[in-house]
């Protein structure tokens, strides 16, 4: 499997050098239309190679992604930590009812009997 990864991860680094270099002209991103540049007289603009767009749009993607499903998983995450509080809950209760069950004892008889109701 740890090869299997390893050439995967290989494959797609070469695909990414391999759109570098094939797209390593320089080109202009603009903010806003030239229409609407000159009537706000604003006109933000860059130039870089075009593989740098390419990636800083896929990493853009990529970011909004994760945020979306992070926000869109949220009642799953809020589920499942007031499950774990309510089995934290249980678990001290079951721990103060088998005190309670064992007080006056012998210390070896509740040890065994608390070994057994285990299983």
């Amino acid at each position: 499997m740890r090869v299997i990864r390893i050439a995967f991860w290989a494959l797609v680094a070469l695909c990414l050098i391999v759109l570098g270099i094939a797209n390593r002209d320089i080109v202009t991103l603009r903010a806003l239309p030239e229409a609407l540049a000159g009537a706000v007289g604003l006109s933000p603009d860059i130039q870089m190679p075009l593989f740098i767009a390419i990636f800083i749009g896929i990493a853009i993607g990529l970011l909004i992604g994760f945020v979306w499903e992070w926000i869109r998983e949220h009642k799953h995450r809020s589920e499942a930590r007031a499950r774990r509080r309510e089995v934290t809950m249980l678990e001290r209760e079951v721990g103060r009812l088998r005190a309670e069950k064992h007080e006056g004892q012998d210390d070896v008889l509740a040890l065994l009997d608390g070994t057994t109701a285990r299983r």
